[in-house]
């Protein structure tokens, strides 16, 4: 193959994973919608959101955003983490999708656990596929996941146990503001684990098939576990 065609195939790469990436966060910001309007309690880093946006008076995606950052710069401050594009716009992006999808005209919005269920668990699943999609597109994790890995780096800790002990402190201090905690938080714990490696394995694999990240990106390669 010439270095034209390289370099033409190079630029088809990017340009595929990029969608990868939008698409992800698109499916992020509408599974954390249906999960807000299903009203049976929320993940943890979704409830300290909500506790911020009613202590604030923030939108739900501007506090979203308004997290993001500061996690952000604690993640390039306290732990010297690396953000990489995706970094940068999962921060600035899925905010503004779960609030545009909650915008729209007809949105559902569940009453009781009937309807709530359902609604919460089509919103779990989202947050699998889109996490699936935007990590396997290979632009960096986003800044909350950034943070779990830089402190467990710095603090010579598993990733799960960090993981772990950080949502606990944001579940309990967005539970404290407002946030809602119910059988949707039990129901994240448990699924959100398996969700995310079905759908990481899935992505991943087929990437890594049609068109591996180029080289000089400062992009970790996506390992299978």
């Amino acid at each position: 193959m010439t270095v034209g065609a390289l370099g033409a195939a190079s630029k088809r790469s990017f340009w595929h994973r990029l969608v990868r990436l939008n698409l992800g966060l698109a499916a992020l910001g509408l599974g954390i919608a249906f999960m807000l309007d299903a009203g049976i309690g929320l993940g943890p880093w979704t409830v300290f959101h909500q506790g911020v946006s009613l202590v604030t008076g923030l939108s739900f995606g501007r506090a979203l955003q308004g997290v993001g950052l500061v996690v952000l710069l604690l993640s390039v401050v306290l732990t010297r983490t690396r953000p990489g594009l995706g970094t940068a716009l999962n921060m600035l992006l899925v905010g503004p999708w779960v609030d545009a999808f909650r915008a729209l005209p007809g949105f559902p919005q569940a009453h009781g656990y009937v309807g709530g269920i359902p609604e919460f668990l089509l919103g779990l699943t989202l947050q699998g596929l889109g996490t699936g999609l935007y990590i396997a597109a290979r632009f960096g994790a986003g800044p909350r996941d950034g943070l779990v890995l830089g402190l467990a780096r710095m603090l010579r800790l598993s990733v799960r146990l960090t993981r772990t002990g950080l949502e606990l402190v944001v579940l309990a201090t967005g539970w404290a503001m407002g946030g809602q905690v119910g059988l949707g938080t039990v129901l994240f714990a448990l699924g959100i684990g398996p969700l995310m490696q079905l759908f990481l394995r899935a992505f991943a694999t087929r990437a890594s098939e049609a068109d591996p990240a180029p080289s000089g990106l400062g992009v970790e390669p996506i390992r299978r576990e």
